[in-house]
């Protein structure tokens, strides 16, 4: 059959409308797995969160001004800021979509990238950024029902018309982001709830929440979550899991609920999207059942696998961290960071003695690091976070994303390489080891820039600003012998890993350029490395090479 010139144009061109569809859809961002480590790729490449998160009632066109000021600021990548409910459907059914356009528009004007955060049906628990229309109608939309009987402040997981609700809002909103973001990717990553889970009671005890616990547990949890204690293989909650099954349903019960939520907007707009969690003791050895002592439910570090068989659609949990205390900010690190779940710190204290682990965090190849607070409206939210609401709470993290920055990339790719190394002073200030391919980096703590402690011995005083833990270094080994070493107040020392003579070949400070090319801007040699690289409150970046002879 024979074709006119119009109808082959034609076919050509929805041949051409249908691959630039196709390439579209495949440089979405996504969370790719290689070798137990993963990464975030970004317009096809790997990319890390360099982010800060705006306060919770910062979601608002007239108030970003005060959120990109701060972003600024902070040589920030990324912004994380709240989408709520109650913002977007006022009225049932009515969607208003203005406030997403205005920041969208604002983000791309500001060279940002956005992981937006839903807060429905729960947020810290509660039903706080639900709609009017939902938080007062118990008989639509039920509350759980405590052990007693009583109805309590969370919204039940168990409600059939308020996941039916939650889900076609954020479809919606999710439909929304495709039409106006699709082609540009300004919205990276997208949170489901927030800190989901309650305070106070276990689970819910309502008459459907009842029969579903006492029904036998799903073989897909089975698969995952083994018993801490040896009990039944199978059978209902309390027959396999003990006292541990209140818990254990709860986590499941909200996970399932978040995964209808998750698998309807991906199927609308493919983003990745994870959970946030209010942490329970990530240093009790070993984990009790729970007891009133954190968010029940919430997909803390020992239900991530009941997460990952009730939520496939989600990508995994990242943990919120708001204790300061060196020892269990790693362990909650070591936690989180699973072959099956990728390492992001979603939300984390802005306060001074939390800026140190800005370089342990990204050092241990997370795809992101995002401290609370980040804007300037009138609210502090000490004691978790800083007392002041200026540049002097953004300043010290702005400081290592200016650095960061030029080779954002770069350390996205080396991190997914597993080639990174991270150290954040510890509430000890003590030397740490990292033991890295062929080499040992050393990194102690409060060093004066010349000389070894034992040469001074009558000397008590210590370097300015270190009156707190504040050291921090970021470690990249490039190649057998070369590194990109970034820190501050600390001094660094590599060695042989066998004890080998070693010594430094070369010590560039400089930075990468747009391209990706190392410009070096001096080369450091005698004071400067005879006892170690010091460095300074001033975070640099060095491109460092070691031998031995």
């Amino acid at each position: 059959m024979k074709q006119t010139a119009r109808q082959l144009v034609t076919s050509f061109s929805f041949l051409m409308a249908a691959a630039g569809a196709a390439a579209a859809a495949s440089q979405l961002p996504q969370i790719v797995k290689k070798d137990g480590r993963f990464a975030l790729m970004v317009d096809g490449a790997p990319f890390v969160i360099l982010g800060g998160q705006a306060q919770n009632s910062s979601n608002y066109p007239l108030a970003l001004n005060k959120v990109f000021a701060a972003i600024k600021d902070m040589h920030a990548n990324t912004l994380e800021i709240p989408v709520a409910w109650e913002q977007i459907e006022r009225e049932e059914g009515k969607f208003d979509f203005s406030y997403v356009d205005t920041l969208v528009a604002e983000a791309r004007k500001n060279k940002v990238k956005l992981v937006l955060l839903w807060f429905g049906t729960w947020k810290n628990t509660g039903p706080s950024y639900t709609p009017e229309w939902v938080k007062f109608n118990n008989a639509r939309f039920p509350r759980m029902v405590s052990k007693d009987g009583k109805i309590t402040y969370c919204l039940s997981p168990q409600g059939e018309e308020t996941l039916k609700a939650d889900k076609k809002a954020f479809v919606a909103l999710m439909a929304h982001i495709k039409k106006i973001d699709e082609a540009q990717r300004t919205v990276i990553m997208v949170q489901v709830e927030n800190e989901v889970g309650t305070y106070g009671f276990a689970r819910d005890y309502a008459p459907k929440a009842e029969a579903q616990f006492n029904q036998p547990v799903p073989q897909a949890v089975l698969d995952y979550k083994k018993s801490p204690v040896p009990l039944a293989k199978s059978g209902t909650w309390k027959q396999v899991y003990g006292d541990y099954a209140d818990e254990y349903f709860h986590a499941y019960s909200i996970a399932s609920y978040i995964e209808e939520i998750a698998k309807a907007g991906r199927a609308v707009y493919n983003l990745p999207m994870y959970v946030n969690n209010s942490q329970r003791d990530s240093t009790e050895d070993p984990v009790k059942p729970w007891h009133e002592n954190f968010a029940s439910g919430g997909p803390t570090y020992d239900v991530i696998d009941i997460y990952r068989a009730a939520a496939p659609h989600i990508d995994f949990a990242g943990p919120d961290i708001y204790g300061p205390n060196s020892k269990k900010f790693n362990a909650s690190l070591r936690l989180f960071q699973r072959k099956d779940n990728p390492l992001m710190v979603p939300e984390m204290s802005n306060a001074a003695e939390y800026v140190r682990y800005t370089y342990l965090v990204l050092g241990k190849g997370a795809i992101g690091f995002s401290p609370f607070g980040i804007d300037y409206a009138d609210y502090s939210n000490f004691p978790l976070g800083h007392k002041a609401i200026d540049k002097t709470m953004v300043e010290p993290f702005g400081k290592i994303y200016a650095a960061f920055r030029p080779m954002e990339r770069q350390w996205a790719k080396w991190a997914f390489e597993g080639r990174t190394y991270g150290v954040a002073e510890g509430d000890d200030r003590e030397p740490q080891t990292v033991d890295m391919k062929g080499w040992k980096a050393t990194v102690s703590f409060r060093e004066w820039q010349f000389g070894e402690r034992e040469y001074f011995k009558d000397i008590k005083d210590v370097p300015a600003g270190t009156e707190i833990p504040n050291g921090g270094v970021s470690i990249a080994q490039i190649s057998d012998n070369e590194f990109i070493i970034i820190g501050q107040r600390a001094r660094v020392k590599i060695d042989q890993a066998e004890g080998k003579s070693s010594m430094w070949g070369r010590v560039e400070e400089g930075h990468y350029d747009a391209a990706g090319k190392w410009i070096m801007e001096r080369n450091w040699n005698g004071d400067q490395t005879d006892y170690g690289l010091n460095l300074t409150g001033n975070p640099v970046v060095l491109k460092v090479t070691v031998g031995t002879y």
